[in-house]
């Protein structure tokens, strides 16, 4: 297991006794886990991201916090919200850390999303050019959680 998902580790686990919102010191958890304060801001972008259903504040200096908020609302304001915020291209990585947080949020079954991701993949997509198919592909997830709502 790499520093990235032990850090991971201990702040969801420190999010879910807190109740789904956790105020950290960026330096704290850097010295914690012997690692540089940019490791921490690697692990809250991936992590903990809008697509993944967090909210992150941060304020740097020396009194810098973390805090993040784990954002639960019904499922069609969670769809809603991930069909307006989709904008107008979609690459790959972000539309599977999409669909991981519907599914595991439980908005869409794990069969919609595997059909979703299999919808917007490259293979389905090869005969669209490259620099066209995250377009393409924020259309068609579009339209699919719409259809979903």
């Amino acid at each position: 297991m790499g520093i990235t998902d032990l850090i991971a580790g201990f702040i969801q686990a420190e999010l879910n006794e807190a109740g789904g919102e956790l105020e950290l010191q960026r330096s704290d958890l850097a010295q914690r886990f012997g690692c540089v304060p940019s490791q921490i801001n690697y692990v809250m972008s991936t992590r903990f991201s809008p697509e993944r259903g967090y909210i992150v504040e941060s304020r740097r200096g020396g009194n810098g916090y973390i805090r993040i908020t784990r954002v639960r609302v019904d499922r069609e304001t969670l769809l809603m919200h991930v069909i307006n915020s989709l904008g107008d291209e979609l690459d790959l990585n972000s539309a599977r850390a999409i669909v991981t947080n519907l599914v595991e949020s439980e908005a869409v079954d794990p069969a919609s999303g595997q059909a979703l991701l299999s919808a917007i993949s490259d293979n389905a997509l090869r005969t669209v050019a490259r620099e066209d198919r995250g377009a393409l592909r924020a259309d068609i997830a579009k339209q699919i959680l719409i259809h979903l709502v």
